[in-house]
């Protein structure tokens, strides 16, 4: 008897004793929530009948050199709706479809959906969601919003860029900059009972959203209309594939001018202008990439004679070629196994240097190769910044593709001296030449010019990288000669233009696979040619009937010059050259 009383109160004590305990850990616990985490709590219940919709900030605008605006915003609404707040669902679904062209079987599913708030249309035109804001329906949420809108449609639009649903940047300066122009979001915040619905006269708190920083580029809108009727105009009488068309300033790098027709609609940039080869089982999306892609930036080409200034100003840098040396152009070189062929089939007989930059002389231009050699040839390209990328302000850059120095042999040393056997982009080209004509330095090319702030207090200016003396001076200023008198008796005759000193370099490469015999017609160019202040190069894509650069490329950019340099405020005078400085030069 005694023993089991003694085990009941043993029991009954470790049971208060363990109940003790739970309420002093439930007490303690009940302490720490009310003492230490109050606030936390508080902030979740009041979240709990909050309700956030959010405010679009309005992205920066993107201007051109003299403020033109060339990407600007439109006022639209997004139209949205809130299940606890809807009391006549069926006249919300019926007004919805009629206003917005849903069906309303899609409209239904979402008004009847159990969620905080569900979005039916985004970039609604600004009349339609103020006609359904004045209805005044229940549970229906009208908001602004902003969409990109582009004044000029599709100039420079594989430069620009656009922009997704969401107002975010997708290719281009839309995208490169994005961090400048977007801006920041605002909120809308209200309280709602413990059923969700909004409490009428509650306090409403807004924080008011932040635009986006205006963009000025260097890009001219008139220079680029300019340059883009030219480059249809040639597209489309000589049924090319593509043209290309660069204007860039080759003192500070700024381009003008980016040019890749066809261009798209940048206010409709998913309709493809396009169509896809015959038998050919690509997706809409290949296609559409395939259509925003920037050829000057993103594919690489073969560049021809044009490249025939990089090797000309390697070797009269290095010294191993001079301006009045004497050649013999057989109309072939034997490199090794290999016969190499001229352009010209019977040669052009005994020249001078001068004379083989004038007819662009493919055995003249292996011997400056041979000359100089693989170890050195290759030294200028990495000096002249041609085995990497520009440094371009634009997505998908291409590198250069180039031999290895290890792996490249006579052979390739030959080719390459005349332009063949590696790929560059055509930025790449135009960058490096602006390099050698400019005085020797090497200048990035870029687009962004500076950033302002909605207010106008925060200003940001743009700087790029600059490399000085890749050449000298005085190199510089014989590869300007050789290249003026490409143009005033050379093979480039046809850039000529009337009053003004032009110098450049006519090219006609074949495309791989040899067999397919089409080419890519180019033609660079700058002025004044004593003191440049612009250059341009033009590639034209598989162009059908006559295809040489001199012929078809250069007219394109002495027809764009003709209306740019007076334009750019370079005016028109007596072509006269005084080559007192250069006694050592002899007329051809």
């Amino acid at each position: 008897m005694n023993r089991s009383l003694t085990t009941h109160k043993t029991r009954t004590l470790v049971v208060f004793l363990a109940a003790s305990l739970l309420m002093l850990v439930m007490t303690g616990r009940l302490d720490y929530l009310m003492l230490c985490r109050a606030d936390h709590y508080g902030r979740m219940a009041e979240e709990l009948h909050q309700r956030e919709r959010t405010i679009k900030a309005a992205r920066g605008r993107i201007l051109d050199r003299n403020g033109t605006v060339l990407a600007d915003n439109r006022t639209v609404c997004t139209v949205s709706v809130i299940h606890n707040q809807i009391q006549e669902p069926e006249r919300v679904t019926e007004v919805l479809s009629q206003e917005l062209g849903i069906p309303a079987d899609g409209i239904r599913t979402k008004v009847e959906k159990y969620s905080a708030r569900e979005i039916i249309k985004t970039n609604v035109d600004k009349e339609t969601g103020d006609r359904i804001r004045a209805l005044r329906l229940a549970g229906v949420k009208v908001d602004e919003d902003y969409k990109r809108y582009y004044p000029y449609d599709s100039l420079a639009s594989k430069v620009l860029g656009f922009t997704g649903g969401d107002n975010q940047g997708i290719i281009g300066l839309e995208v490169r900059y994005e961090e400048y122009l977007k801006g920041q979001n605002g909120l809308i915040l209200t309280m709602a009972d413990a059923a969700g619905v909004e409490l009428e006269n509650a306090f409403e708190d807004r924080i008011e959203p932040v635009a986006g920083a205006d963009l000025t580029v260097s890009l001219d809108v008139n220079i680029q209309t300019y340059a883009q009727q030219a480059a249809l105009t040639v597209m489309e009488e000589k049924n090319a594939k593509k043209v290309s068309v660069i204007i860039m300033d080759p003192r500070n790098g700024e381009i003008l001018a980016m040019v890749n027709v066809p261009e798209f609609n940048l206010n409709d940039p998913f309709t493809l202008n396009i169509e896809p080869e015959e038998g050919s089982a690509v997706s809409k999306q290949d296609l559409l990439n395939q259509m925003w892609r920037n050829p000057s930036i993103n594919d690489t080409y073969e560049p021809g004679s044009t490249f025939k200034v990089i090797t000309a100003s390697a070797g009269l840098e290095a010294g191993v070629v001079g301006i009045n040396d004497h050649f013999s152009c057989l109309g072939f070189r034997i490199v090794e196994d290999r016969k190499i062929r001229c352009h010209k089939v019977g040669g052009h007989g005994g020249e001078t240097f001068l004379q083989a930059t004038m007819n662009s002389c493919n055995p003249v231009f292996i011997d400056v190769g041979q000359r100089l050699g693989v170890e050195r040839y290759y030294d200028y390209f990495t000096r002249f910044g041609l085995l990497g990328k520009t440094g371009v302000d634009l997505p998908g850059e291409a590198a250069t593709i180039m031999h290895q120095k290890e792996k490249m042999g006579l052979v390739e040393l030959a080719t390459v001296s005349f332009g063949q056997s590696f790929q560059i982009t055509p930025l790449q080209l135009i960058t490096t030449v602006s390099s050698l004509i400019n005085g020797g330095t090497r200048v990035t090319p870029h687009f962004g010019i500076r950033s302002v702030s909605a207010d106008g207090e925060s200003v940001h200016t743009f700087t790029y990288p600059v490399k000085e003396g890749i050449i000298s001076a005085e190199t510089s200023e014989t590869v300007r000669y050789l290249l003026e008198q490409v143009v005033a008796e050379g093979g480039g005759r046809k850039a000529a233009v009337e009053g003004y000193r032009i110098g450049g370099k006519t090219a006609t490469s074949e495309k791989l696979p040899r067999s397919l015999k089409k080419y890519i017609s180019s033609f660079l160019g700058f002025a004044p040619a004593d003191d440049p202040q612009v250059i341009a190069l033009i590639t034209i894509d598989e162009p059908e009937g006559v295809y040489y650069g001199g012929t078809i490329a250069a007219p394109v950019i002495a027809d764009i010059y003709r209306n740019i340099l007076p334009y750019l405020g370079i005016e028109a005078g007596e072509v006269a050259v005084d080559y007192s400085r250069k006694k050592t030069y002899t007329n051809p």
